[in-house]
């Protein structure tokens, strides 16, 4: 597995991550889980306060106790339950953000969290305060470094040039194309990208044909248009797994593709995909799908 440095941080990332939000809640299959991908080179492992009301979180941490030392956490904050159990509200205050960082520091059975990350975000929040929160996290050493996790380009031009945030989470994948546009921004700003939603809720896998049945279209692509575009993948990669991977990739602001999995057979699967990814040349790829961009919070 190789690895990249994570925006100016000294963060340093195994190219393929791992979602945390899609493992079972069950502590020891999640576990298992979690051993292989460590046995698989995976360094990086993203989850997030909201996912399962803290119980991801704690499996997270309860299988990566042991190894801490070697690998790169990282959560996100903003998004908070509410007494009811059922719904939760947007919070990103500095109080909020202080108050959370506590409880997943102790879900997660650490002292320091490598990457905390705003897990949204809208142009009226209170950024002087959102980033005044991180920087004093970090000073403290609570958390090595910040980035967010977001697909809104206001939200991203706002909190970019006026942090030290060294990463955006978002949405991409040959089928959702549509961050390509703030690449140079990125790179402008010394960040890195994360990327989510890689294999487009699995329809950039080989099981693509079971997933399109079940599909509606896709961001950009009407039905039709999606299994004739999978269709021209397959044809001309042969792997659309691989493809899928290769060509996240091939961008170096690219620091890490989180992929999520549920099982070990998964795991495996997208490992063989982004073996074989090294051997695929993505210079054609990009001619085979929709190039798009954001459409509102611009």
């Amino acid at each position: 597995m190789k690895s990249r440095k994570l925006g100016n941080s000294e963060l340093i990332t195994s190219e393929i991550g791992l979602g945390c939000m899609s493992l079972p809640t069950d502590e020891q299959t999640a576990k298992w889980v979690v051993d292989a991908a460590v046995d698989q080179g995976i360094t990086y492992f993203d989850t997030a306060d909201l996912y399962d009301k803290g119980i991801n979180e704690e499996l997270v941490g309860k299988a990566l106790s042991s190894k801490r030392q070697d690998i790169i956490l990282a959560t996100k904050v903003g998004n908070v339950w509410n007494k009811d159990g059922e719904s939760w509200h947007w919070d990103p205050s500095k109080k909020s953000i202080e108050r959370q960082v506590k409880e997943s520091l102790r879900r997660l059975q650490t002292d320091y969290i490598d990457l905390y990350q705003l897990h949204g975000g809208t142009i009226e929040d209170p950024w002087d305060e959102i980033i005044d929160a991180f920087d004093n996290l970090k000073n403290k050493g609570v958390i090595r470094s910040y980035g967010i996790s977001s697909i809104r380009p206001n939200v991203i031009k706002e909190f970019l040039p006026n942090s030290d945030a060294v990463s955006v989470m978002m949405q991409y994948s040959l089928l959702d194309r549509r961050p390509e546009e703030w690449f140079e921004v990125l790179e402008e700003n010394n960040a890195s990208i994360v990327t989510r939603g890689s294999l487009a809720k699995g329809l950039l896998t080989n099981d693509w044909l079971k997933r399109l049945a079940k599909a509606d279209g896709y961001q950009a692509y009407s039905q039709d248009n999606l299994q004739a575009t999978l269709e021209e993948l397959e044809n001309n990669t042969k792997d659309v797994h691989a493809a899928a991977l290769a060509y996240v990739l091939q961008s170096p602001i690219v620091a890490s593709a989180v992929i999520g999995v549920s099982s070990k057979e998964q795991l495996e699967d997208t490992i063989k995909a982004y073996n074989k990814a090294q051997s695929i040349d993505v210079k054609e790829l990009g001619k085979l799908t929709k190039v798009d961009t954001y459409n509102t919070h611009r």
